[in-house]
């Protein structure tokens, strides 16, 4: 049988803990992870509709994207539906393993993934993040790259929508407006904070979630393209987790089968008045 240690020891060769950012809680979650694994949920979020999920799919391991547990619980109140999870979780012998920022930097992960979603070829790093202490490479958070083709403003807004396939977006425009978006920075999560990186990495407009309105207004003044798709779109890691589990456990010949789970964690919804 697999343990979660072999998958956990697996999983670091390829985004090591140490290049996560500082203020970051990855790594193990919950549980104890040298028992064997027979089913593995990968997921972006661990919420109660995925716990329960596992727990009808009979999942013994989740591998997620955000933490679990990114603020300490400070008491063990069951009332609080936060802590009622840890509970269920603990009841059901479910051990939970987060890989938040060491996958958004590491090469092949979170931000290569998005980039690819969008088209961008002639890739770069956009923030360092340092080396990869098992690699040895350079890794970064967020890419820099280019599309297929220079669209019009207009024209990239329904390109980021389409290839995120999300039903609301927001978007800034700088004063004077570029005629053509062709050189693009992305970064998943809440980016904002990097705008000067893609501004002098020489990206006409910034993909990026959760902007500030002030942040917004600077990136207006800087003559940068905002484009905010939302934070949900690093959902795309539920399946490329799933299938990099799959590829590793056909090479290894583990006997604990992955699925990506299916429930929406979006909390947001999107009125469209008319």
């Amino acid at each position: 049988m697999t343990t979660g240690l072999e998958i956990i020891h697996q999983f670091e060769q390829f985004a090591s803990p140490k290049i996560a950012e500082d203020w970051d809680h990855v790594g193990l979650q919950l549980g104890d992870p040298s028992q064997p694994v027979t089913k593995v949920l990968t997921t972006l979020d661990v919420r109660p509709a995925v716990v329960d999920e596992a727990i009808e799919l009979g999942v013994n391991f989740i591998f997620s994207h955000h933490p679990l547990m990114f603020r300490p619980a400070k008491d063990l109140d069951l009332r609080n539906p936060q802590n009622a999870m840890y509970a269920k979780l603990l009841c059901h012998g479910i051990t939970v393993y987060s890989a938040h920022t060491n996958l958004d930097s590491a090469n092949g992960g979170m931000n290569d993934w998005l980039a690819a979603q969008l088209e961008l070829t002639n890739l770069a790093g956009l923030v360092s993040a340092g080396v990869d202490p098992v690699s040895g490479q350079s890794v970064a958070m967020g890419r820099i790259g280019d599309l297929p083709r220079a669209l019009k403003p207009a024209e990239f807004v329904d390109w980021v929508q389409d290839h995120f396939d999300v039903k609301g977006l927001r978007y800034v425009l700088p004063d004077p407006t570029p005629q053509t978006i062709q050189r693009v920075a992305i970064l998943g999560g809440s980016g904002g904070e990097f705008y000067h990186q893609a501004k002098i990495a020489g990206a006409q407009a910034y993909v990026t979630g959760d902007v500030s309105y002030h942040v917004a207004q600077d990136m207006q003044a800087v003559g940068l393209m905002l484009v905010d798709p939302g934070h949900h779109i690093e959902v795309v890691a539920a399946q490329k987790l799933q299938e990099l589990l799959s590829t590793w456990a056909s090479e290894k010949g583990w006997s604990c089968p992955a699925i990506a789970s299916q429930v929406n964690t979006e909390p947001f919804n999107f009125h469209m008045k008319g």
